[in-house]
């Protein structure tokens, strides 16, 4: 019996997957190699989730995985026309990184909220300046995405004392619908997005949505950079229609040094790190391991994407 084969796509340190030897074929491509080597793989492991070769090399007719599974929480980077239409199937690593994500929103907001980055910053020149802090319990947060992410942000930040409204693609039991994101903006002390990146979602946060928020709001983003007019983020902080912001994902990643955002006032930036904690790859590994398991035993897959709106739906 021929074994099947595992193209994986690299990015740096490969994945252990030591559990595999000897039940599949392992091969490896970069983006130069990719489209060669496509058509002769069952399964494409994503594990260069930031790159967007997948949709240049995808072959569309003839040859090509019957299962395609990304290293990643986003689809975005690799979904392309010729996929979506095909019967291969999507999968995503949708659980490894929510709560990470949600301890690093907590952490932005009570940063921010007991002003650590000025903090800091007076530290370094030895100056001691006395300021009162903002209370975190008692405030309200307005949270865009409500898959698997969104609800752990929401769950952590209601465990700080946070009043947290949950908005996501269509209203239902404890889900706000879009109707309902301007009245919660306007309310909100918190802005958090967590949505994926689509057609609806591409540039929503932009100068008007800015303009709704209060004076003292405060702006995350741990969901895609895209979902950002970055342009009108930085006004909106310039000119003090919010009070602050905090950027994990960006449109263009890595962000430049000549990048104006990094100097723009109020804004926190880092390096889409907010689901990165010790051991990650492991539990990328770990995860691809026991699926490949499951779709080698014909067992359903969990985690499958809907490849027509760029997220694995959700209850």
């Amino acid at each position: 019996m021929t074994m099947p084969t595992l193209l994986v796509l690299d990015a740096g340190q490969p994945p252990r997957l030591g559990r595999l030897t000897g039940r599949v074929r392992i091969e490896h491509a970069d983006e130069a190699t990719l489209a060669e080597r496509l058509p002769h793989a069952d399964v494409l492991l994503v594990w260069d989730f930031a790159s967007h070769a997948v949709r240049r090399a995808w072959p569309g007719d003839g040859p090509r995985p019957r299962w395609v599974h990304t290293a990643s929480a986003g689809v975005d980077h690799l979904m392309c026309p010729e996929l979506a239409d095909s019967d291969t199937v999507v999968t995503n690593a949708r659980g490894v990184f929510d709560q990470p994500i949600a301890e690093y929103v907590a952490a932005l907001v009570l940063a921010m909220a007991k002003d650590l980055p000025r903090t800091l910053e007076l530290q370094r020149e030895r100056t001691w300046r006395h300021r009162a802090s903002q209370r975190v319990a008692g405030t309200r947060a307005c949270v865009v995405g409500s898959g698997p992410i969104g609800r752990a942000v929401a769950g952590t930040l209601e465990a700080l004392g946070v009043t947290t409204a949950l908005v996501g693609r269509t209203a239902r039991p404890g889900v706000h619908g879009p109707e309902d994101l301007d009245r919660l903006l306007a309310r909100a002390d918190w802005v958090v997005a967590a949505a994926p990146l689509t057609d609806d979602t591409r540039g929503m946060f932009d100068a008007r949505r800015f303009g709704v928020m209060q004076p003292s709001a405060r702006f995350v983003n741990v969901g895609r950079g895209q979902l950002v007019v970055e342009a009108d983020l930085a006004k909106a902080l310039s000119e003090r229609w919010i009070t602050g912001a905090a950027l994990d994902v960006f449109a263009h990643e890595p962000l430049g040094s000549d990048s104006p955002l990094w100097q723009v006032p109020g804004l926190i930036v880092s390096p889409h790190m907010s689901g990165d904690t010790v051991g990650w790859r492991d539990d990328l590994g770990a995860q691809f391991v026991e699926l490949y398991e499951r779709w080698a035993a014909g067992e359903p897959l969990p985690n499958v994407v809907d490849k027509r709106r760029g997220y694995v739906p959700g209850p």
